[in-house]
């Protein structure tokens, strides 16, 4: 049994000084800060991704306190309040991962995507474009889709096929580029290029309501019959309670 000494110093059993025993190494390992941020940041994504925003505020709270010069922790954050509705704290979060790292492609194309939901265009295009041209970023056609998308949701077709034509000479499947694509074409009446980008489309993605309802509306233009009926019983098959659905009921085709 071990005792302490009047000095503090402590005595085994046959009064022999712990001094005069072997040294005894502490095994312990020393904390991993970089390790901690990167388990809370992953485990703050995953809960953002399930819409679990309280406990994705506090892993990524627990990310930055152990690691507080790491962009990427900042860069979810804004995604975070975004997501939540809170613009201004977004913004400042986004600010601070660019601030740390100016030139990150990732936080420059979601800095992007959340100044084109604030209405800012040109200060979106600027980010995107930031990230597209980074020579270290291996997925240019992303931010060159996301500045087509911002264009055409603010009314700019013809810059937004500008850059998706972009996006699609680097990736002729990025799927968003596509959709919005097929769309413009049939907007523009030229029925059978918006024929090509959806069967593009539907190379390695699945119907939806959306694709259906294009395809009914591009091959009734074409005039192929036996495909616009194929499309309208799968719209009405499958997704009867879709806006689409309505359309086609209102529509009149069979």
């Amino acid at each position: 049994m071990m005792a302490i000494g009047l000095a503090g110093q402590v005595v085994n059993r046959i009064g022999e000084s712990a001094y005069d025993q072997p040294f005894i190494s502490d095994t312990r390992q020393p904390v991993n800060t970089n390790d901690i941020a990167l388990t809370n940041l992953n485990l703050g994504i995953e809960y953002m991704r399930l819409e679990k925003y309280e406990l994705a505020l506090e892993r990524l709270q627990y990310a930055r306190s152990a690691k507080p010069d790491y962009a990427p922790t900042y860069d979810a954050l804004g995604l975070l309040y975004q997501r939540m509705g809170q613009p201004k704290e977004a913004e400042q979060y986004f600010q601070q991962a660019l601030k740390i790292d100016k030139d990150n492609p990732s936080t420059q194309n979601n800095y992007g995507q959340f100044l084109c939901s604030q209405d800012r265009v040109d200060d979106a295009e600027k980010y995107f474009l930031g990230a597209a041209e980074n020579p270290l970023y291996q997925y240019p056609e992303i931010p060159y889709t996301n500045i087509g998308t911002c264009a055409y949701l603010h009314n700019q077709p013809d810059k937004a096929v500008g850059y998706f034509s972009k996006a699609l000479t680097l990736n002729p499947y990025i799927p968003h580029a596509l959709i919005n694509m097929t769309e413009i074409s049939c907007d523009k009446s030229d029925y059978a290029s918006a024929r090509d980008y959806l069967d593009r489309y539907l190379v390695y993605n699945v119907q939806s309501p959306k694709t259906l309802w294009l395809g009914i509306r591009i091959e009734r233009e074409l005039g192929d019959k036996n495909k616009v009926s194929s499309y309208a019983l799968l719209l009405r098959n499958k997704y009867p309670d879709s806006k689409e659905a309505k359309l086609l009921q209102e529509s009149g085709i069979r």
